[in-house]
């Protein structure tokens, strides 16, 4: 195996100036992936989540962001999840984006909360019908016997709903986050990196460079 500790990059790419970014964190982010959608990454909404269970041990797998507008970020899971269960636990969570193509990491502290049923409605009847009969089959985070049983669900409710929309099961739905704090990262030579950290204080947002 290659020694990990000499793997290295040196970032060229960009630079980040807190004298030019948006007074808004969130219209910030969107330029960003936009032009990372531009640049043609892929999975370019993936992102990680972290979460904290009832004991405060942490917890974090990757998502894919399904929204974003003023009011924050959301994605959808199933609440039986583990991930749901701690969402329960607690609404404090942690985002990170990482679009390596441009050197990029945007991190992203706040709270989660359920949308509602209309809007959890709405993006399950867009998804496709495969993936809505997957939310019905699988008991997610809990333990299987085997993938066939999981494939003898999937039959299941095939049948069930033959003939008929799958509609969304109340145990599925998505949630917001509602940021608190924001930053947005540049790579630059010499990991001697751009940050740039939005912080909300009294409902404004304030802005500061941080040291690499």
């Amino acid at each position: 195996m290659k020694n990990i500790s000499g793997i290295r990059t040196e970032y060229m790419l960009q630079t980040l100036d807190e004298h030019d970014v948006q007074a808004d964190p969130i219209e910030q982010f969107k330029i960003w992936f936009h032009e990372a959608h531009q640049s043609k990454i892929e999975e370019v909404n993936a992102m990680t989540l972290a979460t904290v269970d009832a004991n405060h041990h942490p917890h974090a797998r990757i998502v894919l962001l399904k929204g974003v507008d003023e009011q924050g970020f959301t994605f959808f899971t199933n609440y039986n999840s583990h991930k749901g269960q701690q969402l329960s636990d607690s609404h404090q969570v942690a985002l990170v984006f990482f679009w390596k193509e441009l050197e990029r990491q945007v991190r992203i502290e706040g709270n989660a909360f359920r949308l509602t049923d209309a809007e959890n409605d709405e993006y399950f009847l867009s998804r496709p019908e495969e993936s809505r009969i997957g939310a019905w089959a699988s008991p997610q985070s809990t333990v299987i016997s085997n993938r066939a049983l999981l494939d003898q669900h999937v039959e299941e409710i095939k049948k069930r709903f033959e003939g008929k929309q799958v509609t969304r099961p109340p145990h599925w739905g998505g949630y917001r986050v509602e940021p608190t704090r924001i930053e947005f990262w540049q790579g630059r030579p010499g990991r001697l990196h751009d940050r740039v950290q939005y912080e909300k204080i009294r409902n404004v947002w304030e802005i500061h460079r941080l040291a690499p």
